[in-house]
């Protein structure tokens, strides 16, 4: 939900515009945070930064993204397989160029995504690839072979209207995935259901792109790391799949999509529901991050005036009517602006709040706010999410 000020937002950031009471009441008696989630060196992504936050070495454990989904979805990959996330998305031909129209497909449900998912498998599926479908245009395709070492792929929400026809040249390098790009868009033009789509005037799901690939990762669990058993609800596989790997309960809330029609109360509710049984549980909302890649600044201020609303004042308020005392950090992972409609790696601003503060001084939740009590001495630094977990979990509770 991180961003800068918007002149759509009369020169607010969408947090600053948003209607946060709880947030503002939570960051007044609360210290203040701001968190070096992406380590130098490494895209400013979901993947890294969650590993981060969750008080992983992204240094240590990373492999890339798509391998972290796979163990979302339960697929298990061999010494010699490379998991790719797979995005359905809609893309225009204008003369010699492919303009990425849609990174999200206009946000397909899973339910329709999969049709499509399961065509391309049983069309193109064989030993050296197969197909998995995930949620909404999320899904991930696993190559068994070896790459060759100047292949490289990238995110395709960083070029949103922009000409992407060289960076396919990068699957022709690799005969198996060169086949499946020469089928898979027939494959996809002339399955019924994007006929349909079309029919209606909806963006179709007309072709498909590969990114974040890597091997099997290798993680420590979070209760042998911390000592803390925990879960984490999430719509997004990635986060359901670092969750799995470290030992994690994944809740999967039927309602949860990863964009402004989540489940927001089903989320709270679960998360209040693990609280019974573990100490500690991560709440994920992905709608922000969405709404900052496509350049909604209206939806996105909607986004974070929902978490406010739907999440943070239910839980917030469920444990308070347990009378047990309690610590919650609000964060963002990484900031999506939406001028630049991509991640960008700076700190990222926090509030810790403990339920025994009796402090009442801060200020609101906002990205200034934060950075400036930090700087004036009021507030913390870390280098990394790994020494700010150890500060959250190590206070006496």
């Amino acid at each position: 939900m991180g961003d800068e000020p918007v002149p759509a937002l009369r020169g607010k950031t969408p947090l600053e515009a948003a209607e946060t009471p709880t947030l503002d009441r939570l960051a007044r008696a609360a210290e203040p945070l701001l968190t070096q989630t992406v380590p130098e060196g490494y895209a400013p992504g979901s993947d890294v930064a969650n590993l981060s936050l969750l008080g992983y070495r992204p240094e240590e454990v990373y492999t890339g993204r798509a391998p972290l989904e796979a163990a979302s979805l339960g697929v298990e990959l061999g010494d010699g397989d490379i998991a790719f996330r797979c995005n359905l998305v809609h893309v225009e031909r204008q003369s010699d160029e492919m303009l990425m129209a849609d990174y999200s497909a206009g946000h397909i449900t899973s339910e329709e995504a999969r049709e499509l998912i399961v065509a391309l498998q049983a069309a193109c599926g064989n030993d050296k690839i197969s197909l998995h479908p995930g949620v909404s245009y999320r899904h991930l395709l696993v190559f068994r072979g070896a790459l060759p070492a100047d292949f490289a792929t990238t995110p395709p929400h960083d070029h949103t209207g922009k000409d992407v026809a060289k960076y396919f040249a990068e699957y022709a390098k690799i005969p198996a995935l060169a086949a499946l790009y020469e089928k898979g868009p027939e494959i996809l033009a002339a399955h019924p259901a994007n006929e349909k789509w079309r029919a209606a005037g909806k963006a179709t799901a007309n072709f498909f792109w590969l990114w974040g690939q890597g091997g099997r990762p290798r993680m420590r669990g979070f209760q042998e790391q911390w000592g803390l058993s925990g879960g984490m609800i999430s719509a997004v596989d990635l986060l359901k799949g670092i969750a799995a790997l470290g030992g994690l309960e994944v809740v999967n809330v039927p309602g949860a999509t990863g964009y402004l029609d989540t489940d927001y109360a089903g989320k709270a509710q679960a998360a209040l529901e693990v609280l019974r049984e573990r100490d500690f549980v991560a709440v994920h909302v992905e709608a922000p991050d969405e709404c900052g890649h496509q350049g909604l600044a209206a939806e996105k201020t909607r986004a974070v005036a929902d978490f406010d609303g739907k999440i943070v004042a239910p839980i917030v308020a469920g444990m308070a009517e347990r009378g047990e005392p309690f610590r919650l950090v609000v964060t963002m992972d990484h900031y999506t602006p939406l001028h630049l409609r991509t991640h960008v790696n700076w700190p990222v601003p926090m509030c810790l709040y403990d339920s025994r503060s009796r402090k009442t001084d801060g200020a609101p939740y906002t990205e200034a706010n934060v950075i400036r009590a930090v700087e004036a001495g009021a507030g913390r630094r870390f280098a990394s999410g790994a020494a700010f977990f150890r500060h959250f979990v190590e206070q006496d509770a």
